[in-house]
């Protein structure tokens, strides 16, 4: 079994991360491939120039063989202190994608962990993420629990 690196991504890799955010998007939200995307494209490029040159996005490849097999993202930011996290360091998990012929082979559990990690090295407490109904058991094995007092406004704009 060839060896599995999970690598974090510079502005320098702008372009490839955005092909790959592209593809977690179209599938994520099924996406009509016949669809203008421009604009999504250019906010999300926007987005990972901003928070990229900030360090307050952290992106990551996993790559087996030198081909890039997975993706990752955490997004790091600011609450108010809290007795449950005192520093008010967050980080966000979203965009953790193994391509399909690579699943089952804990690609996902490694990229996660890393992104976990680099999370810990900047005091970051609290960790979140939204889970579809296939990346769950992952989550879980790795600690992650359900929270049921979680709201979102809908049609908020």
């Amino acid at each position: 079994m060839s060896e599995l690196n999970i690598e974090q991504v510079s502005l320098q890799d702008l372009d490839l991360l955005m092909h790959w955010r592209m593809i977690v998007l179209k599938e994520v939200f099924s996406l009509d491939a016949h669809e203008d995307l421009t604009e999504l494209y250019l906010q999300n490029k926007q987005y990972y120039e901003k928070t990229l040159s900030d360090n307050t996005h952290i992106a990551c490849f996993a790559k087996k063989e030198g081909k890039i097999v997975g993706c990752g993202g955490i997004c790091l930011y600011s609450e108010m202190p809290s007795p449950d996290n005192l520093n008010g360091l967050c980080g966000y998990l979203m965009n953790i994608y193994v391509c399909p012929d690579m699943r089952r082979q804990k690609i996902g559990e490694a990229i996660v962990h890393f992104l976990i990690e680099q999370a810990r090295l900047r005091e970051v407490k609290k960790i979140t993420l939204e889970s579809s109904e296939r990346g769950r058991k992952l989550y879980q094995t790795i600690g992650f629990i359900e929270e049921q007092d979680m709201m979102i406004l809908k049609d908020s704009q």
